[in-house]
């Protein structure tokens, strides 16, 4: 699932965080810890990467995170506000100055027509105050959506970085 690309799009994101000197966490739930893995797959991760929260179950979400269990009720998990939640939780917990989110549905099941397969939100936070949101359908099978939601979050960490 790591491609090479993809960890080709680790290592310059690391590198360019590790030249501005800034620490990273990840709170993961569609992913089950991929985007870490992509991260720590890379030599020296160690000097970005404080830590990654698998938080697949809303308890754990609740729990690890501090996401309000009253928000999941109300908008479900996969939603941009618990996106939010979770970024902004990683970030308060783990003393990182970025924090990185992506909650979703992977697949083959457990869609709706409100919420399809493919459906994932991110939100990447920055110590300071900025927090980004980006919803995503990605196509393809379970191992495709979670590849796809890997390069996202890289994505948005990028542009939580530059702001």
């Amino acid at each position: 699932m790591l491609d090479a690309g993809t960890l080709e799009e680790a290592a310059g994101l690391l590198a360019r965080l590790q030249a501005r000197g800034l620490t990273l966490a990840t709170a993961e739930s569609c992913t089950g810890g991929l985007i870490a893995a992509a991260l720590t797959a890379i030599p020296g991760s160690s000097a970005t990467l404080l830590c990654g929260y698998v938080t697949y179950s809303n308890e754990a979400k609740t729990a690890m995170l501090g996401v309000d269990p009253a928000l999941i009720a109300r908008l479900g998990a996969v939603s941009e506000e618990v996106a939010r939640a979770m970024a902004a939780g990683a970030l308060a917990r783990s003393g990182a100055e970025v924090a990185v989110s992506c909650t979703g549905i992977a697949g083959p099941g457990g869609g709706s027509a409100a919420k399809p397969v493919g459906l994932v939100h991110l939100a990447a936070a920055r110590r300071g105050g900025l927090l980004l949101h980006r919803r995503e359908v990605f196509p393809g099978d379970r191992a495709a959506v979670r590849a796809a939601t890997v390069r996202a979050a890289f994505a948005l960490v990028e542009a939580v970085r530059q702001g």
